[in-house]
């Protein structure tokens, strides 16, 4: 490692944490990070490989970049990639403060007191003559169209009580997930051979030792594959802003006609299958997947709007309710990925084993790497900080730990399913204060608990597109590859969550009352900062209705555990989740040739899974047609071509993203929104 890459790595953090929310919220462009593979990253990580290194090189040799000293550089950024949009800020500072906009706008918050069962150091504090520059300012900005506030004029004091409670728990939170990434990846990398995808592409793309250019990078078939992927989304963008002179490609099919041929799947909502869309990365990822991963991935979505719709012809719903209301399909998806957390555990629990007994220097089972025995101290002591920080902010210790616990599971098991499908983009879509309030019921619960957890939910696991678990996966299989050292690695990966934190809050904030809260991104500014309340003032109606409201309000420590009163039905369908899993495991197990893997349950409820499952059936049907026919040899000659479609649609997307900045800061107006991701 070099004190170049180092400090690259870290302004490349500094920057994406620092552009990302004037991009994406200002701009209204396509997502600046949006997912685990950002275009803005990945885009300009080729942008440096096929333009700046080599002109580095032809000036002098050695000051090409070399390419650990770049895996280390994407690292580092990447780290930070979970800070600035959907996964941290996107919705942050509005869910902190915009409750108080809409409990003057929503009666029954205000006559039920909802936003006095918050701890207070959870919130932004009001006072009365504040009110205009604090939380008015917020929503309409203090800026007047022509020039904008100066620092000075953000009240900051007003936030430094919440900040100083939410900073140092999202840190632990991350901080954990370091260590637990440390201990699963020998178990994964090394002992299952998981594919790793994303990290695998990077891997393909950097140079060699000495700087020069990966020979994949010379090769005809990866740059046709670029440039027709670049030309047709250019061709498209460009159709957006001239839609009399150009004609765009279009990448999806209208099956509507044929919805009638297929009512179950429409009454189920299978949107995606009569309208599917084409998107290159994830057709050129099933081609390097095994085939079960890959058409998995495909059907899952098919067979749950099947399901679904079969199910609501006999009068039962997967979905009804608010957001956070416990339901089925949330119980099926905890119960999915409790499932494939006991078949991970089955897998690894030799090394697992291990890695528990050296960790408390007990010379126990097979050696263990160092620096995975430090993770899991790391790990262990993130997750009784975090119990205390919880406990802190008012919940019970045994509360706090079975919340930390489904936290902890939400992104083992979306990492895991990254690191082997390269699903870039994926949201878990339950949460562990709801499947808490099914099991322990309203009762047991009362409305400060329960207020509290969906709180935190709605902060650390609502959106989980950019979490941060699934990039240090990704980056500790590219430094493998690249011979870096994991620990140093992963310390400066934590120095980029800090510097991240430092420069991107205070920017964000600093906008959004200079500008105004982003109202037209009604998810993030209207919807996130209203969930939790709305279920809770739902909750506390009915405890109040039946005359126990004060009973839950005086609940506290294991009395709730002798209190709950689980839902039944709901349970039931975490079983079947778990089952789902298990079951399809162990065919697997059994029958080296079973078509199916257990991802499918994982991603099958999700829009990510919906909106990529054409594309990934067109993948897996491309390579079951060259293995078939063309055998190994034209097998290995595509892999160029399927490199080429993933690094056409990074490349053409920081373009795109340039060229919309450049059109801002010449004209002064918007550019044409034009996404090529799903957003």
């Amino acid at each position: 490692m070099t004190i170049r890459a180092t400090i690259f790595g870290l302004l490349g953090a500094l920057f994406v944490c620092g552009y990302t929310y004037f991009n994406d919220a200002v701009l209204r462009q396509t997502m600046f990070v949006g997912n685990t593979m950002p275009l803005s990253v990945y885009g300009g990580l080729l942008f440096f490989v096929l333009a700046v290194n080599p002109l580095l090189r032809y000036l002098r040799k050695r000051w090409a970049f070399t390419g650990a000293e770049l895996a280390l550089a994407l690292v580092i950024t990447l780290a930070a990639c979970c800070i600035p949009g959907s996964g941290l800020l996107r919705t942050f500072t509005s869910t902190l403060i915009m409750p108080r906009h809409y409990e003057r706008l929503t009666p029954g918050w205000h006559d039920n007191g909802v936003l006095d069962h918050v701890p207070r150091k959870l919130l932004v504090e009001i006072d009365e003559d504040q009110e205009n520059i604090v939380l008015d300012g917020f929503v309409q900005g203090l800026g007047d169209g022509r020039s904008h506030i100066a620092v000075s004029d953000v009240p900051w004091r007003s936030w430094i009580v919440p900040l100083v409670f939410w900073l140092p728990l999202i840190l632990t939170l991350w901080v954990g997930q370091i260590g637990l990434s440390l201990v699963t990846h020998t178990q994964w990398s090394e002992h299952e051979r998981l594919p790793y995808p994303v990290a695998r592409f990077a891997n393909e793309i950097l140079p060699d030792s000495t700087g020069a250019p990966n020979p994949v990078l010379r090769s005809p078939a990866f740059w046709l594959a670029l440039c027709g992927v670049f030309v047709i989304h250019l061709n498209n963008y460009s159709a957006a802003w001239f839609p009399d002179q150009l004609i765009p490609v279009q990448l999806s099919v209208n099956l509507w006609p044929l919805a009638k041929l297929f009512k179950s799947l429409q009454r189920g909502g299978a949107w995606f299958f009569f309208r599917p869309r084409l998107f290159f990365t994830p057709i050129a990822f099933a081609y390097f997947l095994a085939s079960d991963v890959s058409l998995s991935l495909g059907l899952g979505p098919i067979l749950y709007s099947y399901l679904r719709g079969r199910l609501r012809e006999v009068g039962i719903s997967l979905t009804s309710g608010s957001f956070f209301a416990p339901k089925p399909q949330t119980f099926i998806a905890c119960g999915a990925y409790l499932g494939l957390l006991a078949s991970m555990l089955y897998t690894g629990r030799r090394f697992y084993s291990s890695v528990a007994a050296r960790m408390v220097w007990l010379r126990r089972g097979d050696r263990v790497p160092v620096w995975a025995l430090w993770g899991a101290r790391v790990f262990v002591l993130s997750v009784v900080l975090m119990v205390v920080q919880l406990a802190f902010a008012g919940m019970d210790w045994q509360l706090a730990l079975l919340y930390t616990a489904g936290l902890v599971l939400v992104f083992l098991v979306m990492s895991r399913v990254i690191a082997e499908s390269g699903l870039f983009f994926l949201q878990a879509w339950w949460f562990p204060g709801v499947i808490m309030l099914g099991f322990f019921g309203p009762a047991a619960l009362g409305p400060k608990v329960l207020v509290t957890m969906l709180l935190l939910s709605s902060v650390l696991a609502l959106d989980t597109r950019e979490a941060f678990m699934p990039y240090m996966v990704n980056s500790l299989k590219l430094i493998e590859l690249r011979r870096i050292r994991p620990g140093r690695a992963s310390s400066l990966c934590v120095l980029a969550l800090v510097l991240g934190l430092g420069i991107g809050v205070p920017l964000v904030l600093y906008l959004q009352y200079d500008l105004g809260a982003n109202l037209l991104d009604r998810w993030g500014n209207y919807n996130v900062p209203r969930f939790a309340f709305s279920e809770t003032l739902a909750m506390q109606q009915t405890l109040e209705a039946q005359g126990t409201l004060e009973t839950s309000l005086s609940t506290g420590g294991w009395q709730r555990f002798a209190d709950c009163a689980p839902q039944a039905d709901l349970l039931g369908w975490l079983l079947f989740g778990a089952a789902l899993v298990l079951v399809i495991s162990f065919l697997r197990l059994r029958f080296p040739k079973f078509p199916l893997h257990p991802v499918l349950f994982i991603i099958w409820h999700t829009y990510p899974g919906m909106i990529f499952c054409a594309s990934f059936i067109v993948g897996w049907l491309i390579k079951s047609v060259v293995t078939k026919y063309g055998g190994p040899r034209l097998y290995m000659r595509l892999k160029p071509f399927m490199l080429g479609l993933v690094a056409g649609e990074m490349s053409v997307g920081i373009v795109l993203i340039l060229i919309g900045t450049i059109y801002h800061f010449i004209t002064g107006e918007l550019p044409k929104t034009f996404t090529i991701m799903p957003g």
